[in-house]
């Protein structure tokens, strides 16, 4: 039976060291900070961000990741001349004059938190981390920020949600809770400008051991993967109050295939946008949201899986609320994030 146990382990831990051990997030062009701490205090304000994923939603023990982000700049210095920019009749606050008089970011940091809750069947990672980052111009209008984060994670194995065909010892069921914790790192590179972005970042950035340990319940054969992410996009006009912006993803992760996420994204004045997303070798998205206020925005995504998975699911459900905090200038969306 402590085979049995310790075999069903190995298989729950090569999961971990054979498969994607990040979250899926089809909403991260929301919330790139999310991916990269490049990002970090990259706006005027404030932004807090939270955000639930059900994935392969009605499918028992399927992946449920939950995040909370916030971040915000220190000694940003922004010089319009008015402390507030209130829409007029007719004027679309994100326009083409609104890109003409765009500057690249004056010298500054930004300091963050990320906190994530990421469960799939029996297994929970739960992740903190404090991320920093430090913008500077390095032309008329383009900026380049370095991000760096710092944090930890707790693997929990919860033996009792083990389930058998046969009947098993009893002291399988109450093992309890295996945890495994470790120290985690990320980086980040971001330049951005009106007109495009381009970003790398890696996480999990020091390859580890994983190794559940519980009297005599033990595998040590997982290990925690780097991971490292591309992004690129572009914006361009589409008539007075329509902004286009294309975005590509690339994700790769050792030894499992490349993958390429293609997004576009059609946004309507700083009021609302929706867009679509293909995800290689996966499936389809699509996405709209809506900004209440200049303080309040929110988000939802449903994914449509091309793989056998679709037809046992309901597809992918995942919300994001946003919270703009500080708005001293009445941005009714992101300036540098779009």
């Amino acid at each position: 039976m402590r085979k049995t146990v310790a075999g069903l382990l190995l298989i729950l831990i090569y999961s971990v060291a054979s498969a994607q051990q990040q979250p899926h997030y089809t909403q991260y062009i929301m919330n790139q900070y999310i991916l990269n701490p490049a990002l970090t205090g990259i706006e005027n304000y404030t932004d807090v961000k939270i955000s639930h994923r059900q994935q392969w939603s009605g499918l028992s023990g399927a992946p449920a990741t939950s995040y909370v982000t916030v971040h915000t700049p220190i000694g940003k210095q922004d010089y319009r001349t008015t402390a507030t920019s209130f829409p007029m009749e007719g004027y679309n606050p994100r326009g083409s004059e609104y890109w003409q008089d765009y500057e690249a970011a004056k010298p500054h940091h930004g300091i963050g938190l990320q906190v994530i809750d990421d469960k799939t069947g029996p297994l929970n990672a739960i992740s903190g981390y404090l991320t920093y980052a430090y913008h500077l111009g390095i032309s008329a209008r383009t900026s380049l920020a370095l991000g760096f984060g710092a944090g930890m994670k707790e693997l929990r194995l919860n033996a009792s949600e083990l389930q058998f065909n046969t009947a098993v010892d009893p002291a399988v069921y109450g093992s309890g809770m295996l945890n495994s914790v470790h120290p985690d790192f990320m980086t980040g590179v971001y330049l951005y400008s009106a007109d495009y972005f381009a970003g790398v970042s890696v996480q999990q950035l020091v390859p580890q051991k994983v190794s559940y340990a519980k009297n005599e319940v033990t595998a040590n054969s997982g290990e925690l993967q780097p991971h490292i992410f591309a992004t690129a996009g572009w914006r361009f006009l589409a008539g007075y109050d329509w902004n286009v912006l294309p975005s590509v993803m690339v994700k790769y992760i050792q030894p499992l295939p490349t993958q390429v996420d293609l997004n576009v994204k059609l946004q309507y004045q700083n009021i609302a946008w929706a867009g679509v997303s293909y995800r290689t070798k996966d499936g389809y998205a699509a996405m709209v949201g809506y900004n209440i206020s200049n303080t309040v925005n929110i988000g939802y995504s449903y994914d449509y899986s091309t793989s056998k998975l679709n037809s046992v699911s309901g597809g992918t459900h995942e919300i994001l609320i946003g919270f703009i905090l500080g708005n001293k200038y009445g941005d009714g969306c992101p300036r540098n994030v779009w």
